[in-house]
């Protein structure tokens, strides 16, 4: 089905046309008297934590986000976590169980186009809680609107340098203190409405229950213990989420060493990650340069618009660049936060060849399913992210999903953009498929979809390029192509 790329100033009747992985993280939700966590709607949007912990992606050498996201409504899912250099135990972990996430989803939702709950979505994202030292963490946050409740799960993974080991959330406390730390979280959690006593004792006493249990710990900014417990894990499931939250004072003595390590570097951080591997080379950013001004004539030349989504990403991003400058194409980018935060050079290089750089929200969430202030904060964030790569906030958006209602328009001032020919490279990854879809269904003034964070869809751009330029195309941004109609 024909996607209208939204081009107001031709057919302005069509800008009518056409949940959440909520990366709250540790210290960033509000608790009501009881402990309890708010339902997700009054949550905020993306997760600002990582800012707030001062840690920055962009400087940890040979970082790769890796993304798996759809682009179609009927199969709404995006995925992402971080691939550091040295913790490749962890990193295969978290690639399990969002493997297992999606294999259970797919089939489920997006074999026959159809889903059989309403709004069903997954939503995978990641956030750094400290990269630093000799120890790393992250916090996986998913939402899956077709699981009981809330759908929100969080989980932290940890890597232990010193012995290039992965370690459990479990593994920051000494096996001496486990008793003395789960009577503290009882105490803490004893008395709290939805809190089933007699669960809680069975789930903190045995070994295998409590790891599972106990899968979100990570300290807070002053070194206190936050524990955060999923939906039905520790109390009713109508209770919701619960949050303990130990001072640095209780908890360092029943600390282990790594516990103890990971503390000091989240309170002190050393502001460099050293996993003790070599260091290999970092990837080459591409240094193409182009005018500011385009004189392509959009009036007089056959136009057409690529567009990619999700990214940046690494290395792909850069060999994109290559390929469009060679064609002297110029494209638009429709970036995702959390990679533009991760990647920052790959989106100023991407501006200072003179292509356009887009916001397609923070972590691709469908943005018709949050409330104004979540849609804010996820297009706010990352329009922040791009302003400090390139020094300029983009003026179009993305919707993840093409997924746009009154509401969405109503809070943003971005101007949105859809697309006239999908190429479906996030399910099809043949880069002959792709590049054929581009050339037997591109026309004038077309907008493309595709996305930079697949090997084969920039595989297929040079055949594009060579094609369609020798069919007399020229290769503009969206905002070029408008002002030309």
């Amino acid at each position: 089905m024909r996607k209208y790329s939204l081009v107001p100033s031709l057919i302005p009747s069509l800008i009518l046309l056409g949940s959440l992985a909520l990366t709250a993280a540790c210290g960033s939700w509000s608790s009501d008297s009881s402990g309890r966590q708010p339902s997700p709607s009054a949550l905020p949007g993306a997760s600002a934590a990582a800012a707030d912990r001062g840690v920055d992606p962009s400087r940890i050498k040979g970082l790769k986000i890796v993304n798996d996201n759809s682009e179609h409504s009927s199969c709404p899912y995006a995925t992402s976590y971080p691939a550091v250099p040295g913790a490749e135990a962890m990193t295969a972990e978290m690639k399990k169980d969002i493997e297992r996430r999606l294999a259970d989803f797919r089939p489920a939702v997006c074999d026959d186009g159809t889903s059989a709950v309403e709004g069903a979505e997954l939503n995978v994202s990641h956030q750094f809680l400290v990269a630093s030292g000799d120890v790393l963490g992250v916090r996986l946050t998913t939402l899956d609107v077709r699981s009981a409740g809330d759908g929100l799960m969080t989980r932290t993974y940890w890597y232990d340098g010193k012995d290039r080991a992965r370690s459990s959330a479990v593994d920051l406390i000494a096996d001496g203190s486990t008793d003395a730390f789960t009577a503290a979280l009882k105490k803490q959690l004893d008395g709290r409405e939805g809190i089933d006593a007699a669960s809680l004792d069975d789930t903190l006493a045995d070994p295998a229950s409590r790891t599972a249990a106990l899968d979100d710990m990570a300290f807070t900014a002053d070194g206190g213990l936050r524990v955060d417990f999923d939906r039905g894990e520790v109390g009713v499931p109508p209770a919701g989420r619960f949050t303990v939250t130990l001072s640095k004072a209780t908890v360092t003595p029943w600390l282990s060493d790594f516990g103890g390590r990971v503390q000091r570097q989240t309170v002190h951080p050393s502001g460099r990650l050293d996993l003790g591997v070599t260091a290999e080379p970092e990837p080459a950013v591409p240094t193409h340069t182009a005018p500011k001004d385009d004189p392509t004539d959009c009036r007089r030349a056959k136009c057409v618009a690529l567009t990619f989504d999700d990214g940046p990403a690494a290395p792909e991003t850069a060999t994109l660049l290559t390929y469009l400058a060679k064609y002297d194409a110029r494209a638009t980018f429709f970036t995702v936060g959390q990679n533009v935060a991760a990647h920052p050079e790959l989106v100023r290089a991407e501006a200072r060849a003179g292509h356009e750089i887009g916001n397609h929200s923070w972590n691709h969430p469908d943005l018709t399913g949050l409330s104004p202030a979540q849609i804010n904060s996820q297009l706010d964030r990352t329009s922040a992210a791009i302003k400090a790569a390139t020094g300029k906030e983009p003026t179009l958006f993305r919707p993840p999903y093409g997924a746009i209602n009154a509401k969405v328009r109503k809070v943003t001032r971005l101007s949105p953009v859809l697309w006239d020919v999908d190429t479906e490279d996030w399910k099809y990854r043949d880069a002959a498929k792709i590049a054929q879809t581009v050339i037997t269904k591109t026309g004038r003034n077309d907008v493309v979809l595709m996305h930079d964070i697949h090997p084969t869809s920039v595989a297929a751009v040079p055949e594009i390029l060579r094609t369609l330029t020798a069919r007399g195309y020229r290769f503009v941004t969206v905002s070029h192509l408008r002002a030309g109609l």
